[in-house]
């Protein structure tokens, strides 16, 4: 029988609020390793990358309170989460007013995350497993929270964020620090002092940074 990540998500997070959006829900994992080595033997494959859809990260985190505090940004406006993981921005979009917004991620677990986190906090998101990077569906507002990890996926990703912001749409990026954050390209908005396990990161606080385009 195929696992229902639906269910499998159920069974292996609790309902809790992130530390900087005590006003939001989400179904998360208490720590990493349990949950990733779960889902390796539930799947039967060894290898797969740590279930980010379980966490609420550092840069979604910041986004996602950034977007609570001026709701502005998105109140009325079509927005998407790109590389949602458990969609905390996207909900935020859509608590702060956003008239649609898209979720997008690679990973089914996360999908199916995203929806589930949406019905919690009583929000309507339209999440997707795709790679939209290169895409254009004439989104107002784009939100990439904790996506600049990886090298050569995070220049792609740097590009393709950087021409939507050339053609007008509103770009925002939670970050807080990852290393191939294109900084020469960026200016701050916001700074937040995030809590993160040390299971996940190297501290105990990371200062989570919103962050735009310049010019």
């Amino acid at each position: 029988m195929a696992l229902d990540p639906a269910r499998f998500i159920d069974d292996n997070t609790r309902v809790r609020s992130a530390p900087l959006t005590p006003e939001l829900r989400f179904h998360l994992a208490d720590e990493a390793l349990p949950v990733w080595e779960m889902t390796e033997e539930a799947l039967g494959r060894i290898g797969l990358p740590p279930p980010f859809w379980a966490f609420a990260w550092a840069g979604g985190q910041a986004l996602a309170r950034y977007l609570l505090d001026n709701p502005e940004v998105v109140g009325g406006k079509r927005a998407l989460d790109f590389a949602c993981g458990c969609a905390i921005a996207g909900i935020a979009a859509a608590r702060a007013g956003a008239a649609r917004v898209e979720a997008s991620e690679i990973d089914p677990f996360a999908v199916a995350a995203a929806r589930a986190n949406a019905a919690l906090n009583n929000v309507t998101i339209a999440a997707e497993e795709t790679d939209l990077v290169g895409a254009d569906r004439g989104w107002d507002v784009v939100l990439a929270g904790d996506v600049f990890y990886e090298a050569p996926a995070g220049g792609r990703i740097a590009d393709w964020l950087a021409g939507l912001h050339a053609r007008g749409a509103t770009v925002l990026i939670g970050d807080p620090g990852r290393a191939f954050l294109p900084k020469d390209r960026l200016e701050p908005l916001a700074r937040y002092d995030a809590p993160a396990g040390r299971d996940l990161e190297d501290r105990d606080v990371r200062l989570a940074r919103v962050w735009r385009f310049r010019g």
